[in-house]
């Protein structure tokens, strides 16, 4: 129940993000229309296709988790564990936070920064904060595999950590999704 509140409030936090690109979208159109065309959307969608992939991925973790399964029983991915489908989903998440990285020094090298100007701000802020939090999930997965390594038996308190973290990870998906279209998609 807690980390469902807490994720209310994270709806909240990025809400003010979104307004605030509204806000400034809205106030210079043409500062918008200078640097949109800096953004590589076919590297952005690849990227963006990867991270909601790693939601797939978590999802079949926690499958594997309801059923009490933490490890592979054989080396199929019909046959693994909570384990392995969680760490196929940092791997993805960590190649997206590195295609976001990538993408932050091409266009610094374009000259947006974040002091640059408004555009530079709102772009660098709300994505830079969901950096932060596709990151915070990543060490999130740490911990709960490093829990399920650590205990004897796999228990129905380990699955409830990897549900929860599953649902933080959705939620970093979906708020992705919706920056992406408004950053990248709505021109």
């Amino acid at each position: 129940m807690g980390t469902i509140v807490w994720l209310g409030s994270e709806v909240m936090f990025f809400a003010g993000l979104f307004a605030i690109y509204f806000t400034l979208r809205s106030t210079s159109p043409e500062l918008w229309e200078s640097r949109v065309p800096l953004l590589d959307l076919p590297f952005a969608a690849v990227n963006t296709t990867i991270l909601v992939l790693s939601s797939v991925t978590a999802q079949f973790g926690v499958f594997a988790a309801e059923r009490l399964q933490a490890r592979a029983t054989g080396w199929k991915p019909t046959q693994w564990g909570m384990i392995e489908w969680f760490f196929l989903t940092y791997v993805m998440g960590a190649i997206f936070v590195a295609g976001q990285v990538y993408e932050y020094a091409a266009l610094v090298s374009e000259g947006l920064t974040l002091a640059s100007d408004a555009y530079g701000s709102a772009f660098f802020l709300t994505t830079g904060f969901h950096g932060l939090h596709v990151t915070g999930g990543l060490i999130a997965f740490l911990l709960v595999i490093g829990r399920a390594y650590a205990v004897k038996n796999f228990t129905h308190r380990e699955a409830t950590s990897a549900i929860v973290v599953s649902y933080y990870w959705h939620f970093v998906d979906v708020v992705w999704i919706g920056l992406f279209l408004v950053i990248y998609v709505l021109r």
